[in-house]
């Protein structure tokens, strides 16, 4: 089976009243740029989202919690259990991972071994994501269920934050050479996309219920190193209302003029563009007919 191509992908997603990537360092607070406004979210958070999608369906993943004992284990006895065995001297931990796992195939991993630790680089690298418009960090109060200890008349408090309203965007690269390495195939970059379109919209918790994806780009270049880079940069936010006060998709149109701009620029090295896409975002210009629109998740 070929490897994975060189590709880049820029995914928007959405949500009302949520906390898309709370910071533990921060009282589970929303990650934030207090100088920008803008709502951030990790790569970690990105990738979660994907693997536990991807498991659901059946896929086989190796970076999650195993249960060890009465606690949780480590990365040796991950890779203990993952294997069914203790690897002997001699054996290919690397490349037996690569061969059961996909996330091991895309997004790389650290596996340690007796008394060393081996890498493996993803072939697959999300950039930190953040908010197209600024946003701010709301902070709400409510009575919980139960009462603050046993025969107690007051109820406990329960605290949280949330944004108000944020479009994420979420930039990444597939890279040709790490691929070739690492075994992903096109047949695994089609079940990632769908993990992060499909895993996106349906990760129902309290604090991420109603996020939505809205457009997916996958842009698919004719040789490995080529790219146009940071696809997040090259599209603007605009609406009558400052972004803080957006509240809704309705609310906005996304003017994608400088990234036709570079995606011409670079014609001659792409070999398809392929997008997904909710009927509810507006842009400001039609997609080139070239573009193929694609289908992902229900």
């Amino acid at each position: 089976m070929s490897s994975a191509k060189q590709s880049e992908i820029l995914f928007l997603w959405d949500g009302e009243n949520w906390n898309p990537n709370g910071d533990m360092l921060n009282n589970n607070a929303p990650r934030f740029d207090e100088v920008s406004q803008r709502a951030l979210v990790s790569d970690v958070r990105v990738k979660r989202t994907i693997r536990d999608y991807l498991e659901q369906k059946g896929e086989n993943i190796f970076v999650k919690e195993y249960k060890s004992g009465v606690g949780i284990a480590d990365g040796k006895k991950a890779i203990e259990i993952q294997l069914g065995k203790k690897p002997s001297k001699g054996d290919d931990v690397e490349q037996e991972l690569i061969n059961r796992c996909i996330d091991v195939r895309a997004f790389g991993g650290v596996f340690p071994v007796d008394k060393q630790s081996h890498n493996l680089t993803g072939s697959i690298q999300f950039k930190m994501s953040k908010s197209l418009n600024e946003t701010e960090i709301n902070y709400i109060k409510g009575t919980g269920a139960f009462a603050s200890g046993d025969a107690k008349q007051n109820k406990t408090f329960r605290e949280e934050y949330i944004l108000p309203y944020a479009l994420i965007a979420t930039y990444g690269i597939i890279s040709e050479f790490s691929a070739t390495k690492s075994g992903l195939s096109e047949e695994d970059v089609s079940k990632i996309l769908d993990g992060l379109w499909s895993g996106t919209k349906n990760l129902i918790s309290r604090s991420k219920f109603g996020q939505m994806p809205q457009f997916l780009l996958k842009i698919t270049y004719t040789q490995a190193g080529v790219y146009i880079g940071a696809l997040d940069n090259l599209i603007e936010l605009k609406s009558d209302k400052r972004g803080n006060e957006i509240r809704s998709i309705d609310e906005y149109t996304l003017d994608i003029s400088k990234l036709l701009a570079k995606i011409e620029k670079y014609n001659d090295y792409i070999e398809s563009i392929e997008y997904c896409l909710d009927d509810n975002l507006k842009f400001n210009q039609k997609f080139p007919d070239s573009w193929q629109k694609i289908e992902l998740g229900i």
